[in-house]
């Protein structure tokens, strides 16, 4: 299989975690009985530089904030999937950063969240690992 493959199932993937995250981040179960925590949330005010600011606004700005980075990545991968192989080459050094990028999310995710994130960053963490490790290297002058 070539690099490329790799690279845009990838950014087909990242796209639907995205999508995924960005419409579930905000989202609860009323058997989870957290509405009592979220409407303290949403109530607890404080000031922060000349702004007043709640902690629901940091969890909605934080989850705002990684969907616009997934979709960055997505970006960024299926781009890498488009380049000639000689322009490919060049690219290790963000392919490599990517694919560690969302070995780390993999860990976090291990750590902090639940099956969906885990299996999505593990799949994708592999395809991007496959793709860098299938990208041709650079030729030496």
């Amino acid at each position: 299989m070539k690099a490329s493959l790799f690279y845009r199932i990838a950014a087909v993937l990242i796209l639907l975690f995205d999508v995924g995250h960005t419409l579930g981040f905000r989202q609860s179960d009323p058997s989870w009985r957290v509405d009592p925590l979220l409407a303290l949330m949403r109530s607890t005010h404080f000031q922060v530089q000349g702004f007043n600011r709640s902690y629901w606004d940091f969890f909605v700005g934080a989850g705002f904030n990684v969907s616009l980075f997934l979709l960055f990545a997505a970006v960024v991968a299926w781009h890498l999937g488009g380049l000639p192989p000689e322009t490919l080459a060049q690219m290790r050094g963000i392919a490599w950063a990517l694919a560690l990028c969302f070995v780390a999310l993999t860990v976090l995710s291990w750590r902090f969240f639940f099956i969906l994130p885990i299996v999505f960053s593990i799949v994708i963490a592999a395809c991007l690992i496959a793709a860098a490790l299938l990208s041709p290297k650079p030729r030496q002058p």
